[in-house]
């Protein structure tokens, strides 16, 4: 147990907490123990025990009777995978019910252990070749087509001027749409009608599945013409995210999906923030882009949330490279303004069902999302 704490790389987190301040005093000191050594006072000498438990820093009030408690821990707890992050961030404490992580930082020594988007913001623009405008992406739905039948939307989507299209997460690899041809079909319709068009879209498809079927379909994917790859990490956890950003072999983009992570942060007072599920923890873990719902779109998600994981998506870290975030949630043309004005350009909008009912057809339902798109406003101009 060499040096002091101040002198160790150290992990802290923020959590709020039931108040009056007593209790959240006796709130905190148990997350100490139970995020370290899960046990009580004495099981440990006195000197090992100050060394490994968490330090509370700083405990104050915040708003509506809760309290927000500021706990420093030892940086060595971590062996530098995800599961251990979220173990020592979250991991008995989330059994509590009242416990909200609401955002955590790594002293430069720790986090240069992450190695972050392998691609990021610049380089997916610069791919797309569209170096300012927030962008368009179609997603391949609903569950029951056909790979040719998705492989025709996919070209209606390119046509729309989309830049770009993923599979939806429910698209794996179902009999009557084999994984197989669904994105040879797809990655083929999509680069042909690119090339018509004379401008690229990227194909991001979906991947997600135990271990061994991941990084198989992620393998194929590529060979198959994929030029990205959606997973989910609610479903595989966020290591194996990791592992296929940082594969050299595969170099592609990829998207993380929200799905099962809303489990995380639908509570009000426990679980964990929006900006740490959708926007850290994806950014940590390699997502070149991340996947969640959009303010107003019936989800529950405020504006302040969605602020909150573009900041955590785009602020400066270390040397991880921003990711791209991308929202959701049945978003039609008449809202793009408003997700411009607020979420800046620095964003996905992602379109999907509810465009396909347009009278006018696809490709002209999406090309009038574009000219929105590309209308200037006075944040994202």
């Amino acid at each position: 147990m060499n040096g002091t704490p101040d002198e160790r790389e150290c992990l802290t987190a923020s959590y709020e907490l039931d108040g009056p301040a007593s209790t959240a005093q006796k709130m905190a000191e148990r997350i100490c123990f139970d995020q370290t050594i899960e046990a009580e006072e004495g099981l440990l000498p006195s000197s090992l025990q100050s060394e490994i438990v968490g330090h509370i820093e700083n405990l104050q009030p915040t708003s509506g009777g809760r309290y927000e408690a500021t706990i420093r821990f030892r940086g060595d707890l971590l062996s530098g995978d995800c599961t251990d992050l979220l173990n020592v961030l979250c991991g008995t404490s989330s059994l509590r019910g009242n416990i909200k992580l609401t955002s955590f930082t790594m002293t430069a020594g720790l986090l240069s252990a992450w190695r972050g988007p392998q691609f990021g913001i610049e380089r997916i623009r610069q791919m797309l070749a569209v170096p300012t405008r927030p962008l368009l992406c179609g997603v391949l739905k609903p569950l029951g087509r056909t790979a040719r039948e998705l492989a025709e939307l996919a070209a209606q989507f390119v046509e729309g001027e989309v830049d770009l299209i993923k599979d939806d997460q429910n698209l794996v690899d179902q009999q009557w749409c084999p994984f197989e041809e669904r994105v040879s079909r797809c990655a083929d319709a999509i680069a042909e009608t690119s090339r018509r068009r004379g401008r690229p879209c990227l194909y991001f498809a979906h991947v997600s599945g135990a271990r061994e079927s991941m990084i198989k379909r992620a393998t194929r994917a590529r060979a198959l013409g994929a030029t990205g790859l959606l997973i989910a990490p609610g479903l595989t956890g966020f290591d194996p995210l990791r592992s296929l950003s940082s594969d050299e072999g595969l170099d592609l983009p990829i998207m993380s999906h929200p799905t099962f992570l809303g489990a995380l942060v639908d509570s009000e007072k426990g679980g964990l923030a929006p900006a740490v599920v959708y926007g850290l923890l994806p950014r940590l873990s390699g997502a070149d882009l991340t996947l969640y719902p959009a303010f107003g779109s019936g989800y529950r998600m405020s504006q302040q949330d969605c602020l909150s994981v573009v900041e955590e998506c785009v602020k400066s870290l270390g040397t991880l490279k921003p990711t791209m975030p991308a929202v959701g949630g049945r978003i039609g043309p008449e809202r793009l303004s408003e997700l411009k004005r607020v979420l800046g350009r620095e964003l996905v909008v992602i379109v999907g069902s509810r465009l396909q009912k347009d009278p006018a057809g696809i490709p002209a339902a999406l090309r009038t999302f574009h000219r929105t798109m590309c209308e200037r406003d006075a944040r994202s101009g």
